[in-house]
C-alpha cells in the first residue's frame, strides 16, 4: 500500500504517538518479537482509533477491548506474535478472518500488497471500511460472509491469518491456501483454551505445528462452531 507523505504524517504523529511507543517497546519488543517491518507498523498505526470513544484511555493497555455485538480488538503483543509467525512480504496478498474493527486489517496493509477481509457482522464490516477508508487504506476487498468458507473468489492466498478460535482449521481455507509455502494460522481448541496453529503448504504437503496457548472469541460458521 501507498500513502502520501502527509497521511503517514498524521498517522504516526499525534498526542497518543508516546503510549504507542511505550506499548511497542515494553508489550511487543520486551515479550521477542524482533520483526522490524512488524514493529514499525505497530508504531505507525493509531490503536485509539479502532476502540469506542468510552475506552481511548485504554487503547494502548496490555489486554484486548470489547468492540461490540461479543467481539474484541486482540491484546497488541497477541497480534503482534501472529503476525511475526505469519512472515508476510510486502508482495503477499493476504486473506483476513475476522475484520473486527480494523486495526488488525491496517497492520496487514502496512506488509502486504493486498489485503481480502471477510466479516461475519455486517455493522462491524461495514464501520470498519468507513474507518480504514478515512485513514487512507485502498487496498483492501471487504466481504461479509461466514468467514470459515473465506473467499474463494480472489485464492489462492500467500497468507491466511483467522482472528477467531475454531475446534480446528476450517478445511476451505486450507484448500485456499497458496501450494508455494503458504502459511496459515488459526487459534485450534475448545471454547477455554485454544493454541495458535500454524499450517504450512508446500507443493501438496501439509505441515502443521504450534506457536502457543491463546484465547479468542468463537470463530462462528459452517467449518468453524455453530450458531
Amino acid at each position: 500500500m501507498k500513502e502520501s507523505s502527509q497521511n503517514n504524517h498524521r498517522l504516526g504523529h499525534d498526542k497518543y504517538f508516546h503510549q504507542r511507543k511505550q506499548m511497542v517497546q515494553t508489550q511487543i519488543v520486551s515479550r521477542g518479537v524482533k520483526d522490524q517491518r512488524v514493529i514499525q507498523a505497530f508504531l505507525k498505526i493509531p490503536r485509539h482509533l479502532f476502540v469506542g470513544e468510552e475506552l481511548v484511555n485504554q487503547a494502548y493497555d496490555d489486554n484486548p477491548l470489547p468492540i461490540g455485538l461479543g467481539q474484541t480488538i486482540s491484546q497488541p503483543y497477541m497480534v503482534a506474535y501472529m503476525l511475526e509467525h505469519l512472515k508476510i512480504e510486502s508482495h503477499h496478498k493476504v486473506l483476513e478472518i475476522g475484520t473486527g474493527s480494523g486495526y488488525q486489517t491496517a497492520l496487514l496493509c502496512e506488509l502486504s500488497k493486498e489485503v481480502y477481509t471477510v466479516e461475519r457482522l455486517s455493522q462491524l464490516s461495514l464501520e470498519a471500511k468507513e474507518r480504514l477508508t478515512r485513514l487512507g487504506y485502498s487496498s483492501i476487498r471487504y466481504k461479509r460472509e461466514d468467514g470459515t468458507l473465506g473467499w474463494d473468489e480472489f485464492a489462492p492466498y500467500e497468507r491466511i491469518i483467522i482472528s477467531a478460535s475454531s475446534p480446528q482449521t476450517p478445511p476451505t481455507l486450507i484448500k485456499q491456501l497458496s501450494d508455494d509455502n503458504g502459511i496459515l494460522l488459526c487459534p485450534e481448541g475448545n471454547e477455554y483454551f485454544q493454541e495458535v496453529v500454524r499450517t504450512i503448504k508446500s507443493h501438496g504437503r501439509i505441515q502443521k505445528d504450534n506457536l502457543g496457548s491463546c484465547v479468542f472469541v468463537k470463530l462462528l460458521g459452517k467449518e468453524g462452531w455453530e450458531q
